[in-house]
């Protein structure tokens, strides 16, 4: 049979969910972000939010809400059973503990499925459904696993090229050294041995590991399995590593160590990322971009290019396009997608268009692109959990904006001035000493969380109703 035709032969599970998609009664919401860029957060703050969003205080920008049309939201059976469940209570129970922790950072997949029960405000529905549900499906994934996807659009040789330019530029060039040593000191034409191959995995590994520490915060870290194996721990296909050269005249050899260095490479794009992609990227309708910048102002340029590069590679691995019938009977594409500046807590209030205009400047031509597709597109500064407060200082006489709350290091409330966010993105003499020092800060106290009190948040229902909005 045709892979057309096999189209039209899909189980009774998949005949019910293309037909809840086609009519919009279900979403797959994809929550993307890099490591660290608040995934978790904004997803339980999601399910919060809708949970306990019945009255629409809390949510004046989320029309159903604030109509009252809203009936109640539910955590239903998700509809992949291999899959964990998403640890909702866990994240909670965190958030509302005295003292409150951030729910602990994402190890492996999970998932979540929410039923949104709503008085329906479409003419032809009122008679026929006034009431109705929406299925709303939502992915977690640890960030380093979304930089495997532009590997499916590189060969071996190309992904080798790409990263031995990266090693060329500090930080990389420092970290990288014992790694690039060991490559040196191998025959690539000789016959492969195992622990030749583990110990190079292992200090390209350790590398990418280093890359990753808070004082180089480095985004564009592949493969991302080597850093967060997940269910692949000690397995060989995580036994390999790119070459800063490749021998340049041809060979037969099919168990030399560039030979099997390339097979491995292949047989991981091929069982691990495209598997992975398949399974869980590839069918969402909307899409939500998360990205941290106030930490990559902190760090410096190196860290803020990398972190540009890596969001822009990821977004070319996405299907964009208009969902009209067809496309979603038989090609979903994603057809909304916001791009959203985390942390808008951590800056005063008057900066917040800043943050917004050097999301959009920092991510411009990609954007265009998706939006040259017929995808609605908008930049959002928002937080999912609110955890300063807006206040005032003198400083020489003169009123300034600050921001008061706890800092990750310590016990009690500050107020302090942040600093500015850039009118332009930076170049970098940009980074003088001192010019940048956005603190990060600990969750509110929530003394009613658990008893459906309200996750404070900054431009939250904003973000639900431009991803949501309009299935209702």
């Amino acid at each position: 049979m045709s892979p057309w035709l096999s189209r039209f032969s899909p189980s009774v599970s998949n005949l019910n969910e293309r037909f809840n998609r086609t009519f919009d009664k279900q979403v797959k919401l994809a929550v993307t972000g890099l490591s660290r860029s608040g995934k978790t957060v904004f997803i339980t703050s999601l399910i919060h939010q809708l949970i306990h969003g019945l009255n629409g205080t809390h949510l004046p920008f989320f029309q159903i809400a604030n109509s009252g049309r809203l009936r109640g939201t539910k955590i239903m059976r998700q509809p992949d059973l291999h899959i964990p469940a998403f640890r909702y209570e866990d994240a909670i129970e965190q958030l509302g503990n005295d003292p409150p922790t951030w729910p602990r950072a994402t190890e492996g997949i999970s998932e979540i499925r929410l039923a949104i029960r709503y008085e329906s405000n479409r003419a032809f529905l009122k008679h026929l459904a006034p009431i109705s549900t929406l299925y709303v499906d939502i992915i977690d994934y640890p960030g380093e696993w979304l930089l495997d996807l532009p590997l499916l659009e590189l060969t071996y040789e190309q992904w080798s090229e790409q990263i031995a330019r990266a090693c060329e530029k500090e930080p990389r060039l420092s970290l990288s050294k014992e790694w690039r040593s060991f490559l040196e000191g191998i025959d690539l034409t000789s016959a492969a041995q195992e622990t030749t191959l583990r110990q190079a995995s292992h200090l390209y590994t350790e590398f990418l590991r280093q890359c990753k520490q808070p004082q180089y915060g480095l985004s564009l870290l592949q493969p991302g399995r080597f850093i967060m194996a997940g269910d692949l721990r000690g397995a060989p296909v995580l036994e390999f590593c790119p070459l800063v050269k490749i021998p340049s005249l041809p060979f037969k050899s099919e168990d030399s160590v560039y030979a099997v260095m390339k097979q491995r490479y292949e047989y991981y794009k091929e069982h691990v990322v495209k598997k992975f992609y398949t399974e869980h990227f590839s069918s969402f309708d909307r899409q939500i971009i998360l990205v941290d910048a106030l930490r990559a102002f902190n760090i410096g340029y190196a860290t803020f290019a990398d972190m540009r590069e890596a969001l822009n590679m990821v977004l070319k691995s996405f299907h964009y396009g208009k969902s009209g019938f067809l496309n979603k009977l038989f090609g979903l594409k994603i057809d909304k997608l916001l791009l959203a500046a985390t942390k808008a807590d951590h800056v005063t209030p008057n900066q917040l268009p800043y943050l917004e205009r050097f999301l959009q400047q920092m991510l411009a031509k990609s954007q265009n692109d998706v939006t040259f597709e017929g995808v609605e597109t908008e930049t959002l500064a928002l937080a999912a959990v609110k955890c300063t407060q807006a206040a005032y200082t003198t400083f020489q006489g003169q009123k300034i904006s600050c921001i008061k709350g706890v800092p990750v290091d310590g016990d009690k409330p500050i107020a302090l001035f942040p600093g500015e966010v850039p009118i332009e993105v930076p170049v970098p003499e940009d980074w003088v000493e001192g010019r940048f020092n956005f603190v990060e800060f600990k969750p509110p106290r929530l003394p009613n969380l658990h008893g459906g009190g309200g996750l404070p948040h900054i431009r939250f229902d904003r973000a639900i109703e431009f991803l949501l909005g309009d299935k209702f």
